[in-house]
């Protein structure tokens, strides 16, 4: 016996990748924003906080970005959060205790967010090839 079923509107392909100047460009407009915000509501004195929403926006550009763009990613959020807000401000500097910390949660949310939006968009794609 032939069971029929909607298809819906076809086989979707699985969404392509961000170009990763499109996710850099994100990331350092978004970083900037962010920061200014941060600035602008007195904030930024808790960097733990700022480094928080950084990773976050890390991890969402992630989702849409290629894994390559993942290290650039976590530069440019590292390099507006350095640079916006921490002291001297306007002056990139490396503080040896915090800034390797920095950067490797930076990096590491970019490259979290990136694996999850992979795996979910294949297997978003998987749920719409196989029956039932």
């Amino acid at each position: 016996m032939v069971e029929w079923r909607a298809m819906g509107r076809g086989i979707r392909p699985v969404p392509r990748p961000w170009a990763t100047p499109l996710v850099w460009a994100a990331a350092y407009g978004g970083a900037f924003v962010l920061v200014g915000a941060f600035d602008a509501l007195g904030v930024l004195d808790r960097t733990g906080l700022a480094l928080l929403v950084l990773s976050l926006l890390a991890a969402l550009l992630g989702l849409r970005g290629r894994l390559v763009a993942a290290p650039g990613t976590a530069f440019l959020c590292w390099t507006c959060l350095n640079v916006l807000g921490t002291e001297p401000t306007g002056e990139i500097s490396w503080a040896g205790h915090r800034d390797p910390g920095w950067m490797a949660c930076l990096l590491a949310a970019a490259v979290l967010g990136t694996v999850a939006g992979r795996l979910l968009h294949a297997r978003a794609a998987y749920r719409r090839v196989t029956p039932g």
